[in-house]
């Protein structure tokens, strides 16, 4: 995947510098946020936002009448979360919490009709319990029986639509131990490695491969032996890091499954995944339906009426943000075709309707997501939501009527919705920050189109602070956001770390530009940032940075440049190329050396499609490697940096932020390091969060907020 993701996804501590750092730059801690709900005209906080639920799953029942879904819930002081899981009958309007501060609740399902419905989903209760477990509950009464009993716990569980077996995965060790290679040396610690992919985004290798299993369920809810669909395989099934159990399906009649693997032969250089189909109970072996499609292939889906099996694929191996098309097999006739042929547009989330004939989906759009759908013989693309909203479609009631949606933009986490198919029309059903959101002061958003220096229109996000009167004489900061992927849209995503709700609160004008390599624009608009990083996209930022310097309102001796991971090398780069733009910049897992990067990461297939391969194999890559690589920039650096980097980021090494600390220090550049030794390429445990966003800000406040003299 790529270097930072905002859609999944998703997606993002002690400082080991603490003792150094604290006496020339002590960061100040704020007042205590109080525990009820905000006060009048409050503004959002790095706190704050910790306080915020959010949906952490949801699923539609058959007929479209109850929903069940999960709020994740954060508690600072005790750097945790707990689930909470609800009920919603939207005949009756009632919405009844049926697990409250469990440990962890995942893969919510509904199974059955009508008084038959049962929901199944994996819980934890207790950190100290055997891992996530299956589980079934009567929603009628509440009443739960816990279905697997597998130590160290399972995960992505998916039932069978009868509701006679399950699948799911688990880890399986198959790789030997330094210490069983050689069980006379007990204390030694050490890894014998051979090849590459034996760490990855932010874990080692640990031995052991995801497996597919199916097991059966007996009438008294005990779950029967589980059968390893890849038994002793070196393969993966989800796909990691990011698969899911959007990776396999079965059918309406539960008598096959459908399954990603990826070999573990040059993982680390392909993207290549396929997708077979498995007669359950069978001694035959699975059938792939997937050959000599040497991208990735993913997420199956059985048609309702059994005949046809969907799937995501990308044509262009090691490219991993190619176009994902929507690929049909039919199993009657045993041939493969594209349903998305001649789409200029990514296919995400598919699911078909209830007709067997309609596709829904979900794709970037102008900076937004929205959901579409198109007809599995044809085209007949059709638009089905609208504005300036970022929509999650978790599923299709069995009349076809009607979606159940999830609805956010950069003001406001998602919320549930019911979405009317035909016409567009949605209605929000759960109020999980309501409370939060009523006192809040909030910022104003505006899009904003600029010429780029080749002629083209580069889309803009302005987020202007809540209090901002473009009538009045005040100047304000500003920060061009830089953003990550690097194909990954700048879109109406309610981040929990880059929130751009949070940067206007805290007093500056955002610019988030949607500069060349991002989708939602187009392929043609997409590719150009492939073997051109220091390039056009470059460019496309500073265009929209003095384009908005032009305002009135904007000071231009107080805008800083700010970015994670692509975003990141963007920083370095803009360090040495930004001609005085900028007063200071912040670079978060940001690329700083090509060269040292490329014998550092995990994932080559990335660097050598984005990067022309690796930097000694023509002279066009010793060219590119040259031109596009920050530090070979580093002698003009002046500006003040702020450098923020994990241990455990393997895709964009720790050592990456290391080089450019020691490059601002030794030329006498302020310059400051902010260590996270236990995160990655993401800072996830809450008061890390929040320390980020402290120093965050106090950098920013140091070097950008103040008015010059």
């Amino acid at each position: 995947m790529s270097f930072w993701k905002t859609s999944r996804f998703v997606c993002f501590f002690a400082v080991c510098y603490a003792a150094s750092l604290a006496a020339s730059f002590a960061v100040q801690t704020p007042p205590a946020t109080p525990t009820g709900a905000p006060t009048a005209a409050q503004r959002m906080t790095p706190e704050l936002l910790w306080k915020l639920g959010r949906i952490a799953g949801a699923s539609y029942n058959h007929d479209g009448t109850k929903v069940a879904y999960a709020i994740r819930r954060f508690d600072l002081a005790e750097d945790s979360g707990t689930t909470d899981l609800h009920v919603l009958d939207l005949q009756a309007g009632t919405d009844k919490q049926v697990l409250a501060g469990w440990a962890g609740v995942d893969s919510l399902q509904w199974v059955g009709k009508a008084a038959d419905e049962s929901l199944w989903f994996l819980a934890m209760e207790k950190r100290s319990d055997n891992g996530m477990q299956a589980w079934r509950m009567n929603p009628a009464t509440g009443d739960k029986q816990q279905i697997s009993q597998i130590a160290e716990g399972i995960a992505n569980l998916k039932v069978a639509p009868t509701g006679q077996q399950i699948a799911f995965s688990r880890d399986i060790k198959l790789d030997p131990t330094v210490n069983e290679l050689y069980p006379d040396l007990p204390k030694a610690n050490a890894r014998i490695i051979d090849g590459l992919m034996y760490r990855h985004w932010n874990a080692w290798h640990d031995f052991a491969w995801s497996h597919l299993f199916v097991a059966a369920v007996n009438a008294d809810g005990t779950m029967g032996p589980a059968k390893d669909l890849m038994e002793g395989r070196q393969a993966n099934c989800p796909v990691p890091p990011f698969g899911g159990s959007e990776q396999f399906a079965w059918s309406p009649d539960g008598k096959e499954i459908a399954y990603t693997i990826k070999n573990s032969e040059r993982a680390a250089e392909s993207t290549d995944t396929q997708v077979f189909l498995y007669t359950v109970g069978s001694d035959q072996p699975a059938k792939m339906i997937s050959p000599d499609m040497p991208g990735y292939d993913n997420d199956p889906a059985y048609s309702p009426n059994g005949r046809y099996v969907l799937f995501h694929s990308m044509a262009r191996p090691g490219f991993e943000a190619d176009r994902n098309r929507v690929m049909i097999y039919d199993r009657q006739q045993q041939n493969l075709r594209e349903a998305s042929l001649g789409l200029d547009q990514n296919c995400l989330h598919s699911q078909w309707g209830p007709d067997s004939e309609t596709i829904y989906f979900v794709s970037e759009h102008r900076g937004t997501e929205q959901v579409f759908s198109l007809n599995a013989a044809g085209h007949s693309l059709r638009q089905i939501t609208q504005g300036a909203f970022n929509w999650q479609l978790f599923g299709i009631a069995a009349d076809g009527k009607t979606a159940l949606v999830g609805k956010q933009n950069m003001l406001r986490p998602q919320e549930l919705h019911t979405l009317n198919l035909g016409d567009g029309a949605d209605q929000k059903i759960t109020k999980i920050n309501d409370s939060i959101y009523e006192n809040l002061t909030l910022p104003k958003v505006e899009e904003r189109w600029v010429e780029a220096t080749d002629g083209k229109s580069i889309h803009c996000w302005v987020i202007h602070p809540p209090e901002f009167d473009p009538e009045s004489e005040v100047k304000w900061p500003m920060l061009t956001f830089c953003q990550g992927g690097p194909q990954g849209q700048v879109s109406q995503a309610f981040s929990y770390r880059w929130n751009f709700h949070l940067m206007a609160s805290q007093g500056y004008v955002v610019l988030a530009p949607n500069r060349r390599g991002l989708p939602g624009f187009g392929r043609e608009w997409n590719d150009q940032i492939s073997g051109d990083w220091g390039g056009q996209a470059m460019q496309d930022l500073l265009s929209a940075t003095d384009n908005m310097a032009k305002e009135p309102y904007v000071d231009r001796k107080r805008m800083a440049a700010v970015g994670a991971s692509f975003g990141g090398y963007t920083v370095y780069w803009m360090m040495g190329n930004h001609r005085d733009r900028f007063c200071t910049m912040i670079s978060h897992c940001g690329v700083f050396n090509l060269e040292s990067m490329y014998g550092t990461t995990e994932e080559l297939f990335f660097v050598n499609w984005d990067l022309g391969g690796p930097y000694w194999e023509s002279e066009k890559s010793k060219r590119d490697y040259q031109r596009f690589s920050p530090h070979q920039f580093a002698g003009n650096w002046k500006t003040p940096l702020l450098v923020i980097h994990g241990e455990k980021d393997f895709r964009v090494p720790v050592s990456q932020g290391m080089e450019a600390f020691t490059t601002a220090q030794t030329q006498g550049v302020p310059s400051r390091f902010l260590y996270f030794p236990e995160e990655g390429h993401w800072v996830m445990r809450p008061q890390n969060s929040v320390l980020w966003q402290r120093v965050f800000f106090d950098w920013l406040d140091r070097y950008c907020k103040k008015k010059p003299e």
